[in-house]
């Protein structure tokens, strides 16, 4: 027998806005350091694992088989940067990278410049954000974070000797830009609080961060900043940012001890997004275009008055990204929802990249030698492992680099993968992703994921996952809805799916599963959902408008809890986030989000699907109180008997565990609930 399902405590918190009253019983569980709180949470784990104490040894299984998949031993394809030739190595055993260089030639002998495994012992969590080494090449600085809460501390070591410096600056992005002369670093200071960056500082190596120097701070709690370096390794750039609306710094990087000049002032509804190189920038912008423009201007003349067209507006490519060589620029345009690389030299004829499928993902990778004529990709699909090519611009060849090994007889031509597109409500055709082993039959009796997100304009493209094949080769489907509030099919997409618009990622959602259900693929009984931080709020938002649709959901992470969250200042994320949920102090606003924030819509006449939700303790995205609260609410009125848990990661938080293998538990206890729900016994 196991253990009985713990009941929150209630404590009645009356939220009254706008002429209405909220109560809040359970208000109280946003104490982290509470004794009470973190019993819950225990309480709420020895829950889960007692009632899936049946799965312990799938779940086992599951993990084995994923990470036995991965290859012990494993290299990336170095890059060039600076003379010197960058790879990460993973070796067998081991959960984390050695990063590592190669002077001048790859024959040359490893360098190593962090063994991760070496500074990850005896800690419950580590991860590196970036890893930035000095014009000169004898220093390297990275930042570190040992909470997973996104606060890194930026650590400095010396190359030629191996010691780390005494330099260290806490509270940071991770992120550091080096001046010309190596004497200085910018980085992006954080609010520990609301974890906005907002000040940019310089620091001089080898003096105390005490003593570092403010050259900005970002006063309108409604933008972020930060600080990166152009390509050409000519300017530093300050970028400050907020949904619809972007504005630069910039500065020489030779002048590290000048002042920094505004690009193009900030007004609202203008993005750009600039790059440099020669004797110009390039501006990727909004301006007169909804779905982007590529315009140029000369680097003394930098507000919009002097730009000039380069790539015009088109109504159905949208403009997703620009990288500058030397003599080439490379454009990054989504159309019907495929992104597609297109190489323009500075003279010559322009031609866009064929690749060997239809549906894909490619992208372009690290490419740091500005003066290169090689371009670096990333490519996947539903089926195809990430594969590294060396795309020759000026002969046109692609050169395969490496693809992902699956250890383990992996094939992909056992497995097949399909685009079709489901007519919603209003007369939309959206897009879904399919994949599944040959033989799946469309009979309505065949198991489903539907996978969905559909906020932030973050298009859902279709990857590859190690993990995965243990759910198709076990007879399920997997398909990604390309629900609006992406940018899959330009920015009308994402507008129209934020703000006053955004019932239509829900109804997305909704109608693209009944598509599904409509043409067999699968049926109520064999169809589960899951989505992920916004796309656990879109996994509230569908229980509570369709419960009835779902034999089970997953909901990782999930902002459930929008009204209150977006009125809390205080929280991560919530002043920049306005323009993309709207203000509920508006009550304009704050009537629409109360149609659909899931946690103020939890009712006691809804039966609802069995439900994993999970969180991390210290989530520096979606706060581990929202899914907690959620979870106790339902738990207290829900009218049906299906499963309901709540995980916890008391140790991590938004991304959940670091090392390389580790993480793929909790996507093996994930992957077991699924298994539970569809066979009475699992095959393991």
């Amino acid at each position: 027998m196991h253990t009985p399902p713990p009941s929150a405590k209630q404590i009645p918190v009356e939220l009254t806005l706008h002429g209405e009253t909220r109560i809040d019983p359970y208000f109280w569980l946003n104490q982290r350091e509470n004794p009470d709180v973190l019993n819950y949470l225990q309480e709420e784990n020895q829950y889960l694992e007692s009632a899936l104490a049946h799965t312990k040894d799938l779940q086992e299984t599951l993990f084995r088989e994923m990470t036995s998949r991965i290859p012990q031993e494993d290299q990336t394809v170095p890059y060039y940067e600076n003379g010197y030739y960058y790879l990460t190595r993973f070796e067998e055993g081991l959960e984390y990278p050695i990063y590592a260089r190669k002077k001048g030639t790859l024959e040359a002998p490893d360098e190593i410049l962090l063994d991760l495994n070496a500074l990850a012992a005896n800690k419950a969590y580590y991860q590196v954000e970036d890893r930035t080494v000095s014009p000169d090449n004898r220093i390297l600085a990275f930042g570190e974070d040992t909470v997973s809460r996104r606060l890194y501390t930026l650590r400095f070591k010396n190359l030629e000797t191996g010691a780390f410096l005494s330099d260290s600056i806490p509270d940071t992005t991770g992120l550091a830009v080096w001046s010309a002369d190596n004497s200085y670093v910018f980085y992006t200071a954080k609010d520990t609080q609301t974890l906005r960056g907002t000040r940019i500082m310089r620091h001089k190596l080898g003096t105390p961060a005490s003593e570092d120097t403010e050259v900005f701070h970002e006063t309108d709690d409604t933008f972020d900043a930060q600080v990166y370096k152009s390509t050409s390794g000519k300017y530093i750039f300050i970028l400050s940012s907020q949904t619809i609306t972007k504005e630069y710094r910039i500065l020489e990087a030779d002048n590290p001890l000048g002042a920094f000049r505004v690009f193009q002032e900030r007004i609202r509804g203008l993005e750009y997004h600039i790059s440099h190189g020669g004797n110009q920038f390039f501006i990727r912008t909004n301006l007169e275009a909804q779905n982007f423009r590529l315009m140029e201007t000369p680097e003394d003349a930098t507000d919009h008055t002097h730009w000039k067209e380069v790539i015009p507006h088109r109504e159905n490519v949208l403009l997703e990204d620009l990288d500058v060589f030397e003599r080439y620029l490379v454009l990054s345009e989504r159309e019907k929802g495929i992104t597609q690389l297109r190489v323009r030299p500075h003279s010559g004829d322009e031609h866009y990249i064929q690749f060997p499928e239809t549906v894909y993902l490619a992208h372009t990778a690290s490419n740091r030698d500005f003066y290169s004529t090689s371009l670096r990709i990333s490519y996947q699909s539903l089926t195809t492992p990430v594969t590294v090519y060396d795309y020759q611009m000026d002969t046109r060849t692609l050169l395969l680099r490496k693809q992902d090994r699956i250890v383990g007889g992996f094939q992909p031509s056992d497995y097949a993968s399909e685009r079709i597109y489901a007519t919603v409500r209003d007369g939309q055709e959206v897009p879904i992703s399919i994949v599944y082993k040959k033989g799946y039959s469309k009979d309505g009796k065949q198991p489903l994921l539907l996978y969905g997100y559909g906020s932030y304009g973050f298009s859902l493209d279709p990857y590859f996952s190690i993990a995965r094949i243990s759910l198709l080769d076990r007879g399920f489907a997997f398909a990604i809805a390309h629900i609006r509030g992406g940018e899959e099919l330009g920015r009308h997409w994402y507008e129209h799916g934020k703000l006053l618009h955004k019932m239509n990622t829900f109804h997305d959602f909704i109608d693209c599963a009944e598509f599904l259900i409509g043409r067999q693929y699968t049926s109520r009984e064999h169809l589960y959902a899951m989505g992920g931080s916004a796309g656990g709020l879109l996994m509230g938002a569908v229980v509570n408008l369709r419960p009835d649709l779902w034999n089970g959901v997953i909901a990782a992470v999930p902002f459930v809890d929008v009204i209150t969250t977006m009125l809390d200042e205080s929280i991560p994320l919530t002043t920049f986030e306005y323009d993309e949920w709207g203000n509920p102090a508006d009550p304009n606003y704050y009537a629409y989000i109360r149609q659909y924030s899931p946690y103020d819509n939890v009712s006691s006449e809804r039966a609802y699907p069995a439900m994993l939700v999970t969180t991390g303790l210290h989530d520096s995205q979606v706060q581990y109180w929202e899914p907690a609260k959620w979870v106790a609410k339902m738990r207290q009125i829900k009218s049906d008997n299906n499963p309901l848990y709540l995980y916890t990661n008391m140790s991590t938080g938004h991304s959940g565990a670091s090392g390389r293998f580790e993480r793929y538990r909790e996507i093996a206890l994930e992957y077991s609930f699924l298994l539970d729900r569809e066979y009475p016994n699992p095959p393991s």
